[in-house]
């Protein structure tokens, strides 16, 4: 049996397992706390999305008006105090920091420059670290970009091997890596992006779906039913195949009905996180309202 023969057995078997996972109803995310009742599904925003004229507690507080039970703050804050402080901030108003999206474009760990990865590693080690400051205890990271200079299977290996000299960090100050489907022409499809988190056996590696960055290739629900209890943190966004254009919630292709049945199916309860241009108070209530109707759709 020659070694691609061998990959390949290795692949579909771990695809099949993918999908066994992905259909079970009793799992749910690892490192989540504060579930909500009911549907356990919690509304959240990007802490960018909220008015910047406003001081840091009138925005949580606004926040909270508009409908939504949790924040994301976007980048990392190394003061200690003041990530602290936000972090206060945002919990004595009831809209918590549950996750950091650090991203990782800047410096890939999968580029082949080892100064690159270094900075790479180091600002995903200061994510971690600003999360656990704020509260937060999910850092989403992009695992690798795949360029005319860096193959997929080198931005495969690569970002692995670096990617799991962060997981004893992440244990220690138990904040999960939480890698994300992007447009970064890797992990394109379900199977594959569950048999990528699978490889690392890892309780601190799991999935960030975005729901609206497959729409182009792929469908929502199935991404949701088939990466199933890999999930711990969900992007809202909506996006039109005709014209490839983002629209506001609902108003795109991204199937909604079938998407709230994957997240029944897969037992996920969890902060879903709008990730969309921001706006005033009005805008905001608007699209929390938006979350409410997706919520309400019948699993």
């Amino acid at each position: 049996m020659n070694e691609m023969t061998t990959g390949r057995r290795n692949f579909l078997k771990t695809a099949a397992a993918a999908i066994a996972a992905g259909a079970s109803l009793s799992m749910k995310p690892a490192a989540s706390r504060g579930q909500a009742s009911g549907s356990g599904l919690l509304k959240a925003c990007q802490f960018t999305m909220l008015p910047k004229n406003l001081p840091d507690a009138e925005k949580f507080a606004l926040a909270k008006r508009c409908g939504f039970e949790g924040v994301e703050v976007t980048g990392v804050i190394e003061d200690a105090a003041k990530a602290k402080e936000l972090g206060a901030l945002a919990r004595q108003a009831g809209t918590p920091i549950h996750s950091v999206s650090f991203g990782g474009w800047g410096a890939p760990l999968s580029d082949p420059r080892p100064e690159v990865v270094a900075k790479g590693l180091a600002g995903m080690e200061a994510a971690m670290r600003s999360a656990r400051n704020l509260g937060a205890d999910v850092v989403l990271l992009v695992p690798a970009v795949v360029t005319e200079e860096v193959a997929y299977g080198e931005a495969y290996a690569r970002s692995q091997k670096n990617i799991r000299t962060l997981l004893p960090l992440a244990a220690e100050l138990q904040v999960t890596i939480a890698v994300e489907n992007v447009w970064n022409k890797f992990l394109l499809s379900p199977l594959e992006f569950a048999r990528y988190i699978d490889e690392f056996d890892n309780p601190w590696l799991k999935a960030y779906i975005d729901v609206g960055n497959m729409i182009l290739f792929g469908f929502a629900q199935d991404w949701l039913r088939t990466v199933g209890r890999r999930i711990v943190r969900i992007h809202l966004k909506d996006f039109r195949r005709r014209g490839s254009e983002w629209t506001n919630l609902l108003d795109g292709d991204v199937n909604w009905p079938q998407v709230r049945r994957a997240l029944a199916e897969i037992g996920y309860r969890g902060y879903m996180t709008t990730e969309l241009s921001g706006g005033d108070e009005a805008y905001l209530t608007d699209l929390a309202g938006r979350i409410d109707k997706i919520i309400a759709m019948p699993t």
